[in-house]
């Protein structure tokens, strides 16, 4: 039996979207289309990192909240950003409920994003010192501490919410109190960045949605130590092109950054639209703007996979992955269509066609949007995201409640159970150092995970040829001879391209199964898509009528997660070329490598509780990294 408990859990802090969206009613900032964006400066970095031209594999988080975020207090978290960059430097850091939050491998970099929007106030309200301690909601916020103190505290914030008209000042949205938490966090990333060793960036999260919680979230991220004194929030605008337009000012000051949206899953066809905030055809403006600003895009985290749906792709037989059907914080289904990133690399090409320019040519990185503090990436190391309202198994729906009997368990059936242990930001960069992983990401040299330290190459040139497989020197000779991850490749006259392929295992994960390249094409005016296997493990060979490796026996006893011994592979690599490549066609080719399957989160929950995993959410996984497109243009 099945319990509806998203109101209890979720319900809450959806309307509190809503309501933001009805109170915010600042000036928004006009949308003028700007130069390209400067390479930007950013303030020396004290140490000499050691750089290495053909660059390293970095694995970080750029979306992480703590208790300085509105909705993380009020789940309970009560750590900082000076403990967020503890964890990800490998320390254990407590959990609201109590227990030890650790990785089993740090992480290389972070960005603490917290929202813009009541920024501190929380923690603010929540100190008896504050001159806010005396609010008619402080108490509730005080006892954010509990699964039921939590929900009493996001009623108090709904509460008030509605209690505003519009027509007087927020008595809560305080400004300074807002610039003194982010004078927090720029103090922790700067005291936390140590160049060629652990990078840290200055970041928030800015907030927005539609009418109707589809969401518009964007992560933002400075390049250097000079940033604004304020975030640039959903109480200026909503309005996306607002916060491109306000970046877009900052830059021409010298504040370089970029915007990162995250789980499009969500957006209910809002976050890749082709029209404009106003309703109007996507123009040459709106794209230059939108590219110039979020040359990135989060495919993977905690709340769903956004790199394709089973709708949209019917024919990739592993869409299905980690899908999050609903808007976020609702029950209310998310349409698939305007909401996935394949999709909207398919429509980038289409809207190119008629404009000249692509506003969706995203490069793809992975986060975990965790609100503990801590990013919970490990399947049989999962503390899900909402502090003390999801951090017990059946609160996330993963097994039976406390008061269910075995013969008629009943689970509660909260957005939760969709989630999932992921994701991770890979970055090809020259060193470990600011400066060098945000060049990265500028020119989408990224690869996005879904929680595995997978290391994936992806090259395209016209020089490649199979000798390229057995040469020590191949990444030097494919950086001499082609392009990386997130470049365009012209077409020269007939020739073919071909893609060199390589990806390196994680070792305290599974084995590699194998290599895809996914492609992407307009074809008498349609978009068009193609999933092909080119590299198989355990010696096998792709068959050339289905394109697809064969089974390679690796399976998972979900009775103790036990996996067959022997299968996979530590690295898989390949060149090649599209048999049916057609230089008159524009296409976009990206990569996907898959690991052998394991027991997913849910079914370790179970072992541990001594229950059979939960008939109705997948038992196993196959953790997997995607590439960043390689765009084919004429």
């Amino acid at each position: 039996m099945l319990i509806n408990r998203e109101a209890l859990n979720f319900a809450l802090i959806a309307v509190i979207t809503v309501s933001l969206t009805g109170c915010a009613k600042a000036e928004e900032t006009s949308n003028k289309s700007a130069s390209p964006a400067p390479a930007g400066e950013s303030v020396a970095e004290p140490r000499t990192a050691t750089s290495n031209p053909l660059k390293n594999a970095y694995f970080g988080d750029t979306h992480i909240h703590t208790e300085l975020s509105f909705d993380a207090f009020l789940f309970g978290t009560r750590r900082t950003p000076n403990d967020a960059y503890l964890f990800a430097k490998g320390a254990g850091i407590e959990h609201a409920s109590g227990f030890e939050m650790k990785m089993k491998k740090p992480l290389d970099f972070l960005a603490v994003s917290d929202h813009a929007f009541y920024l501190g106030m929380m923690r603010e309200m929540a100190s008896l010192d504050s001159t806010y301690s005396g609010e008619d909601m402080a108490a509730a916020v005080r006892g954010a501490i509990t699964p039921e103190g939590s929900q009493a505290g996001f009623a108090a914030i709904l509460g008030h919410l509605r209690s505003q008209t519009g027509e007087t000042k927020d008595p809560i949205n305080d400004l300074s109190v807002a610039r003194s938490a982010w004078q927090e966090i720029i103090e922790a990333a700067e005291r936390h960045n140590d160049p060629g060793n652990f990078t840290t960036f200055i970041a928030y999260e800015y907030t927005s949605s539609g009418p109707a919680f589809e969401n518009l979230h964007r992560n933002v991220i400075f390049r250097g130590s000079d940033v604004p004194e304020q975030p640039y929030s959903r109480f200026n605008s909503i309005n996306p092109e607002g916060l491109w337009a306000w970046m877009d000012e900052q830059r021409a000051l010298g504040r370089e950054s970029l915007a990162i949206p995250h789980n499009s899953n969500g957006s209910n066809g809002w976050m890749f639209p082709v029209n404009n905030w106003a309703g109007e055809p996507i123009d040459l403006a709106y794209a230059q703007t939108r590219m110039r600003n979020e040359p990135l895009v989060e495919n993977t985290q905690v709340k769903g996979t956004s790199d394709t749906h089973p709708m949209l792709s019917p024919n990739d037989e592993w869409s299905d992955f980690e899908i999050m059907p609903l808007r976020i914080a609702t029950n209310v289904q998310s349409k698939p269509n305007g909401s996935y990133v394949r999709e909207a690399y398919l429509n980038g090409l289409l809207i190119e066609s008629k404009i000249g320019a692509n506003p969706y040519k995203f490069g793809v990185i992975g986060a975990s949007d965790t609100h503990n503090a801590a990013g919970s990436f490990e399947e049989d190391n999962y503390w899900s995201k909402t502090g003390v309202l999801d951090f017990e198994p059946y609160r996330r729906g993963s097994v039976p409640t406390p008061t269910s009997t075995p013969e008629a368990p009943e689970y509660l059936d909260p957005a939760s159970k969709y989630w999932g242990a992921s994701g991770l930001a890979g970055v090809w960069a020259e060193s470990n150092t600011r400066d060098a992983i945000y060049d990265a990401m500028r020119r989408k040299e990224t690869f996005s995970t879904s929680g595995s330290h997978i290391k994936l190459r992806f090259f395209a040139g016209y020089e490649f040829d199979q000798s390229l497989l057995n040469t020590e020197d191949s990444i030097k000779q494919a950086y001499a001879n082609g392009v990386p991850m997130g470049s365009d490749l012209a077409a020269q006259g007939e020739r073919n391209p071909s893609f060199y392929v390589w990806a390196s295992r994680d070792p305290d994960t599974q084995p590699l199964q194998r290599l895809q390249i996914i492609k992407g094409w307009v074809e008498d005016g349609k978009a068009q898509e193609m999933v092909v296997d080119i590299a198989c493990s355990d010696g096998q060979t792709v068959d050339p009528l289905t394109l697809r490796c064969g089974d390679n026996g690796a399976r998972v006893n979900v009775a103790d997660c036990t996996v067959t011994a022997n299968k996979g592979d530590s690295e898989l690599s390949a060149v090649w070329q599209d048999p049916d490549y057609d230089p008159s066609q524009k296409a976009f080719y990206y990569v996907r490598v898959l690991e052998n399957p394991t027991c997913r989160w849910s079914t370790y929950d179970a072992i541990a509780a001594g229950v059979a995993p939960r008939p109705d959410m997948q038992s196993t996984i196959q953790d997997r990294a995607w590439s960043s497109p390689i765009w084919l243009t004429q």
